[in-house]
C-alpha cells in the first residue's frame, strides 16, 4: 500500500509541523503526524467520534488516540486528500 508521505508521518519527533498534528493509533499507541485538514473528512470524523465514545476527551498523554488499528488507520487515511 502506498502512502504519500506529504500527507501522513509516522513519527517519534515530539516536533509536529506547522499545520499538522501528533494522533496515537492502535493498541500500542503508535504516533502519526496527519494534517489538520483530515479532522474535516467525515470518514476522520467517523474515527473520532469512536474514539470520543471509548476515551473521552481526557487524555492524559496529552495526545490525541483514535480507536482502530493501525491497517485500519492508514487504509482511511490514505482515501483522504
Amino acid at each position: 500500500m502506498a502512502i504519500r508521505l506529504a500527507s501522513i508521518i509516522s513519527s517519534n519527533s515530539k516536533k509536529v509541523p506547522k499545520g499538522y498534528l501528533a494522533v496515537y493509533v492502535g493498541e500500542n499507541q503508535k504516533r502519526f503526524v496527519i494534517p489538520v485538514s483530515y479532522l474535516n473528512q467525515p470518514s476522520f470524523q467517523d474515527l473520532l467520534d469512536l474514539s470520543e465514545e471509548e476515551f473521552g476527551y481526557s487524555h492524559p498523554t496529552g495526545g490525541l488516540r483514535i480507536l482502530c488499528d493501525e491497517d485500519m488507520f492508514l487504509n482511511i487515511t490514505s482515501l483522504l486528500h
